[in-house]
């Protein structure tokens, strides 16, 4: 052939921080492993390696033959090593200190592990925004991978996509590739002759251009059905093969070559944007449905080539509104963020300062941030991970600032960036985060001993995809499909599971249901709410006393139109892991019955295990804790995790009845739609009647620690809490 191309096959292997050391090692030895073995015996082809933070710390402890071996083609110049923030965050969702700090750092252990010099980078989950120009460059990075969506909703032509641009912010200068949506989709999932007749094509169209893949190294292996794809039916070796008979005219280079000997197409200002897909995800729900209806239509529009360069989805931004718990993990990391650079900047203790960093840079990783074709953020040992991040963090910075005794404090700020105060209430031994705005609402629970919050739950909510669960769509037998497109069911009667919440699955809300609503509709999230207090606003106001804070919340309401008060409090004691709950209802008729509950949730307590259980005062099994509890005139109720070392007891000074359920989602994984556990719902619920003055009140205390032994536990109870309504 008279013309060539050069072909830059980018590969980005990735794990995120808290996966199972299982499943790292079942994708080390499904894709990287296998991967490298078919790839060092087809010299001289090249490609460009990215591996995150997180994977590459792992293969240097349990796989340190396998760095070896990389560094060996690095050396040889078969191999390029990409860096990128050091454990695979978001960029946009950083500060610009983070950003840069996390790029640099990875490079230098990059540069140290690999005896090289990393100049480009893999943006993670290709999310863009032009402000990003000025950090990456002056993190070092003199070039990345994007796709060529970013480029076409830019408004370049497919035929102007022939080699990389430039971009600029603030005078700093970023070189950008556009990696092939094509490609993608054809490697591995289409015979190998397909991409070699679209190169060809290219070619000849376009002599001397270059095309680039960038995608994940797990679909050559751990994507459902791929192993015997890629590796048993030879697919690989068939495409190295081909790369090989074709290399006449069909070169294979890595990024740094390119940029050494190919000069720039042009300048280009992309807009914010991610991969297509992203972008779909990101939308609210119906506007994914909508979109992907006209979409669907207008494929079949002749022109439908030129138009679908103008469509395009939301913003990756987005993903903290469609997921309120997204954003309060985010808030939480930017509180540590801004905490730790108040502590550099009082000068610190350095080394401490460095642990505090490389916890706070694990705890922004970005897999459960958001949700598309991955689990994402409805995996609860991902959500977990970036707390225990956190709170480890936070606990440091706490520990500097406190020293190693007991103390306890609370403060008020904007924590989650609404433009409403919340309150954080703190101790040696517990975090919580209260929002009065939003019902009085514990959203965020920490017990620093196990480094674990137990609110890091999650909604009931309708997704997009919930209409493939609906009509039972399945893959074809024997088909090898995209991730996108693949519809597998792990379970049968997921369409019977799909329940949807009315409001946030957190602590310290305030019901009123009807006197007799079956318990059933209760679990399912279909009781009808007869009061206004869940998610209204609260008055708040603060105690301090010797050792101790409360946090005093009001509220003028009502129930089936009744005018009622609520006041509630919420104290803490210096070096305790407890809670103190009091509430006191005033206004309520003395000929009538209110049906009252109280609703708390505890996540990260699986189901489905003898040693992770409900419990009563004797310490007796109640059943576990995926089962359902219709518990009548009961003062004492247990939750135990005993692998985590988790134990929440509940006492109350007076007799309820108690619901307790299991809250479980029906979600998208790259291995199908599967049923997921996410958290228990404890609900002590009374039929309250007035007093002689209308007023009727309880007392409870929550205990958290690490397992005890359970008969013990009922002793805890007998602390009182002051309870003065707020004027």
């Amino acid at each position: 052939m008279s013309h060539s191309v050069s072909l830059c096959l980018v590969l980005h292997n990735h794990q995120p921080v808290g996966n199972f050391d299982g499943v790292i090692e079942q994708a080390y030895q499904d894709s990287y492993l296998p991967f490298l073995d078919v790839f060092e015996s087809f010299d001289p082809l090249k490609i460009s390696l990215h591996t995150s933070g997180p994977l590459m710390v792992w293969l240097a402890e349990k796989h340190p033959e396998y760095v070896h071996r990389v560094a060996g083609l690095v050396a040889a110049g078969r191999i390029e090593i990409i860096g990128g923030p050091f454990y695979e965050p978001i960029l946009p969702m950083l500060p610009s200190r983070d950003r840069i700090g996390q790029i640099r750092r990875y490079t230098e252990y990059l540069n140290a592990t690999f005896s090289t010099n990393v100049l480009g980078m893999w943006m993670p989950e290709r999310v863009w925004e032009s402000n990003l120009t000025a950090d990456i460059a002056r993190a070092g990075i003199a070039y990345t991978v994007l796709d060529d969506y970013h480029f076409k909703a830019a408004g370049l032509a497919e035929e102007e996509l022939q080699s990389y641009f430039l971009t600029e912010d603030d005078g700093n200068v970023l070189r950008v590739f556009p990696g092939s949506e094509r490609l993608r989709y054809t490697i591995p999932f289409e015979a190998p002759e397909k991409t070699i007749e679209y190169a060809s094509a290219f070619a000849q169209k376009f002599p001397g251009s270059v095309l680039v893949f960038g995608d994940d190294g797990e679909k050559f292996g751990t994507w459902p059905d791929t192993k015997y794809h890629v590796y048993e039916r030879g697919w690989l070796r068939s495409f190295f093969s081909l790369l090989q008979q074709n290399a006449g005219w069909l070169k294979t280079q890595t990024l740094s070559e390119v940029v050494n000997e190919h000069a720039p197409r042009g300048k280009v200002y992309l807009p914010d944007c991610s991969y297509r897909e992203m972008t779909e995800w990101a939308l609210p729900v119906p506007q994914q449905n909508l979109y992907d209806e006209i979409t669907h239509q207008l494929h079949e529009h002749p022109r439908w080539n030129e138009i679908q360069q103008f469509i395009r989805g939301g913003n990756w931004r987005n993903f903290k509104v469609r997921y309120a718990e997204a954003n309060e993990m985010y808030a939480r990391m930017m509180l540590v963020s801004r905490r730790l650079e108040v502590a550099r900047q009082l000068g610190e203790d350095t080394q401490a300062l460095n642990q505090i960093e490389d916890q706070l840079y694990r705890g922004q990783c970005n897999c459960p941030y958001w949700h598309g074709a991955f689990g994402g953020i409805y995996l609860p040992h991902l959500r977990n991970a970036i707390y225990r991040e956190l709170i480890q963090a936070d606990t440091a910075l706490d520990r500097l600032q406190h020293g190693d005794g007991v103390w306890v404090e609370a403060t008020t700020d904007d924590y989650d960036f609404d433009l409403r105060p919340e309150v954080r209430l703190a101790n040696d031994r517990v975090i919580a985060f209260v929002a009065p705005a939003v019902g009085g609402m514990l959203y965020e629970l920490d017990l620093r001993d196990v480094s674990h919050n137990l609110l890091a739950t999650i909604q009931r909510r309708p997704e997009s995809y919930h209409r493939k669960v609906l009509r039972g769509n399945k893959q074809p037998e024997g088909a090898v499909a995209s991730i996108h497109d693949r519809v597998v069911f792990k379970q049968e009667g997921l369409d019977q599971r799909l329940q949807y919440d009315q409001f946030a699955r957190k602590s310290f809300l305030d019901h009123f249901y009807d006197n007799d609503v079956p318990f059933e509709r209760i679990a399912d999230g279909t009781a009808v709410e007869r009061g206004d207090f869940v998610a209204m606003p609260y008055e708040a106001k603060l105690r301090r006393g010797a050792g101790k804070v409360q946090l005093q919340l009001c509220r003028d309401g009502n129930a089936w139109g009744v005018p009622l008060r609520i006041t509630k409090a919420l104290t803490i004691e210096a070096g305790e892991a407890r809670l103190q709950v009091a509430y006191l209802l005033e206004g309520l008729p003395r000929e009538r019955q209110f049906h009252f509950a109280l609703e708390w949730n505890f996540a990260g307590m699986p189901a489905g295990a003898d040693d992770r259980y409900f419990y009563d005062e004797h310490g007796g099994r109640l059943g576990h804790l995926g089962k359902r509890l219709n518990l009548a005139s009961k003062q004492h109720l247990g939750l135990i995790d005993q692998w985590q070392g988790l134990d929440v007891f509940l006492s109350l000074n007076r007799p309820t009845n108690l619901w307790a359920f299991p809250i479980e989602t029906v979600s998208q994984s790259e291995g199908g739609f599967e049923l997921v556990h996410q958290s228990v719902c404890v609900m002590p619920h009374w039929l309250v009647q007035g007093d002689v003055e209308g007023k009727w009140s309880v007392k409870m205390d929550i205990n958290l620690a690490r397992t005890h032994q359970p008969s013990i536990l009922a002793e805890h109870f007998g602390h009182s809490v002051v309870m003065t309504p707020v004027a």
